[in-house]
């Protein structure tokens, strides 16, 4: 049987091919895809066909943030079932290096990612995936808010990396898909005060209403130059190198910088002076690991608003324009989501 996949064949084209049907292993599942998230390492690989070392050198399916139904189960699967609406978390470790078996596996050297070169992603209708990396979904959680797991985990891995403290004065810096995921994953841990600093008044509009005590526009005001030294945690999410440049001034003293989000330019001229004499913590956020089942339980109980995110869908026939709309359009939209029949 032939399926419909979209392939990335050269930076700003998308073509649709017909490949064979994906078999599956005793330990997977096959997944009918009805939903995809476009995230922004999408956007990236379509305009430029590289985010830093990581270079598309053939054709390669685009889409990680991913949920469907599942239509077959291997012979030794034993938690699922077809029927299941699931989400997919998009990386696949060895599960047999020391990064696996200390739980660090999004470290593991031979993880393959969805949508990251040279291994294909969800912009497909139907995925073989192994089973112990499908999760079931919550009877209120829909396909669409489902793909937002995935950024979900990443701002909640950031928070509980950062070991934020309950009080403790904490910086957003970006009020994307991963800043407001932030955002929720702070406030649910018990963060103090929250401010989020964006360009956009649309993104930071939604900050305020998922919780934000305090929006910063660098564009409107120099408020930002304000701030000062005072912050006990300054998660950069923009993936800006003048964002990125800034945390370690608006970090108080004895205070944590986390690196988020992934500038386009491998390297950037950064404060040390300021690192070593207000003693700071510099960490670096690589995805996630074990932060899936923690997104869905949110998610259960009400505890995180992922609909409120999505802000365009587009059908699967349209995967091109729902890339560049998400390109074009971040001053009037969070999240795009391709929506499979």
């Amino acid at each position: 049987m032939k399926i419909t996949a979209m392939y990335l064949e050269k930076p700003g084209k998308i073509i649709p091919r017909k490949i064979d049907m994906p078999e599956i292993k005793k330990d997977e599942v096959l997944v009918k895809i009805k939903a995809v998230g476009v995230c922004g390492s999408d956007v990236h690989y379509y305009d430029k066909g590289k985010i830093g070392s990581f270079i598309v050198k053939r054709p390669l399916i685009l889409g990680h943030e991913c949920s469907g139904e599942i239509v077959e189960v291997g012979e030794e699967v034993k938690n699922l079932q077809i029927g299941d609406k699931v989400a997919l978390e998009p990386g696949i470790p060895c599960r047999r290096c020391i990064y696996c078996k200390t739980g660090r596996y999004n470290l593991c050297p031979e993880i393959k990612f969805m949508a990251t070169p040279p291994v294909n992603g969800a912009f497909v209708e139907y995925v073989a995936h192994p089973a112990d990396f499908v999760f079931k979904l919550p009877e209120n959680v829909s396909y669409e808010e489902a793909t937002l797991f995935e950024p979900l985990a990443v701002g909640l891995y950031s928070v509980v990396r950062a070991k934020v403290g309950f009080g403790g004065k904490i910086l957003i810096l970006g009020a994307g898909p991963i800043g407001l995921s932030t955002l929720q994953a702070a406030i649910n841990i018990g963060g103090g005060r929250i401010t989020v600093a964006d360009i956009y008044d649309f993104r930071l509009e939604k900050a305020k209403e998922l919780g934000a005590d305090e929006l910063i526009n660098p564009r409107q005001t120099n408020a930002l130059d304000k701030l000062g030294s005072s912050f006990d945690y300054v998660f950069e999410t923009a993936g800006s190198v003048v964002t990125t440049q800034q945390t370690v001034k608006l970090a108080k003293n004895g205070g944590k910088v986390i690196l988020v989000g992934l500038p386009a330019q491998e390297e950037i001229e950064f404060n040390t002076n300021q690192i070593i004499t207000k003693e700071l913590d510099v960490l670096g956020i690589f995805r996630y690991a074990n932060m899936y089942p923690k997104a869905i339980r949110l998610a259960e109980k009400g505890q995180v608003n992922l609909k409120t995110v999505i802000s365009k869908k587009f059908s699967f026939p349209q995967t091109e324009e729902a890339l560049k709309f998400a390109r074009d359009n971040k001053e009037s939209s969070i999240k795009t989501v391709v929506i499979f029949d």
